[in-house]
């Protein structure tokens, strides 16, 4: 693969209009557009469309239309996927079109809830077992440990996360590649007909600084949930994510998040999303297109 390649990419948004001006007034773009930037960052040159079905306003994509991107990716985002609401239904509509096309796809935290959904698994909601700003010992399965998406991985890693809902099943067929004491599922691949689906719980896409303003945009459910003291807690922890992000080799920031390098080098939190590209995208792009 090379910089000069032309690559088409798709990226679903799962957030209503309100939630992504609210996320562009915290962290400077919506779930979307931080996707977008990342992907531009790996593949120079290439061609993003953002898709937001959550709107109900959103241009219909048939499956012909999906089967002429590279690959598909699907944001985090406030979405239950549980709740049957009409935003979540076209969502999970979409997804399914996603599947039936062929295209490989990507999603991270509600990603891959919505991924599960479609293809007929469960989500609940995490309770007690939230996780805010780092994922933690998140460990390979014995298939992970072979798998693509996770080479380069360790025996365990950390990961920057954000998230309320994890997945409860996968559906049949699935493959589940990693998990934590926090989320059973860290990882899965899922496979309907011709589709496949790399997922993560965490945010390989994200900075530390976006982890910094979801953290502030959920300092009073934190607060509520025990997670934290008081606001002045969630904006002490909020300040480490920003000193990271400015200085990734800050030993006293790393210190007090305890992190390492997984969260705070840039290519090392891009490993899922590298691996993606690399190991499933580019050999299906050379076969779908027919070289």
């Amino acid at each position: 693969m090379t910089a000069g390649e032309s690559w088409r990419f798709l990226v679903v948004e799962s957030e209503t209009a309100e939630e992504q001006e609210e996320r562009r007034r915290s962290a400077g773009k919506s779930a979307g557009e931080s996707y977008r930037a990342t992907l531009e960052q790996l593949r120079p040159g290439c061609e993003v469309v953002l898709a937001a079905p959550a709107q109900a306003d959103a241009p219909p994509l048939s499956v012909a239309a999906l089967a002429a991107f590279d690959a598909v990716f699907v944001s985090g985002s406030p979405l239950h996927v549980y709740a049957d609401s009409p935003e979540v239904r076209r969502q999970i509509a979409l997804m399914q079109d996603v599947f039936a096309s062929g295209t490989p796809s990507f999603g991270s935290c509600a990603g891959l809830q919505v991924a599960t959904a479609a293809a007929g698994g469960r989500v609940r909601a995490s309770g007690a077992r939230r996780e805010a700003g780092v994922a933690r010992r998140i460990t390979a399965t014995e298939a992970g440990r072979e798998h693509p998406l996770l080479a380069g991985r360790g025996a365990t890693w950390e990961a920057l996360t954000m998230h309320g809902d994890e997945v409860e099943e996968l559906p049949p067929g699935a493959t589940l590649l990693a998990g934590s004491e926090a989320a059973r599922v860290q990882a899965a691949e899922i496979r309907v007909g011709a589709g496949v689906f790399w997922g993560v719980q965490y945010h390989p896409e994200l900075a530390p600084s976006e982890i910094a303003a979801a953290l502030r945009r959920s300092k009073d459910e934190l607060v509520k949930q025990g997670l934290a003291e008081d606001g002045e807690e969630v904006e002490a922890q909020a300040a480490l994510f920003d000193r990271v992000h400015r200085d990734p080799d800050s030993r006293s920031a790393r210190w007090r998040l305890r992190i390492g390098d997984d969260v705070a080098v840039e290519a090392r939190r891009r490993t899922e999303l590298s691996n993606f590209l690399e190991h499933l995208v580019a050999p299906t792009r050379q076969a779908r297109r027919g070289g």
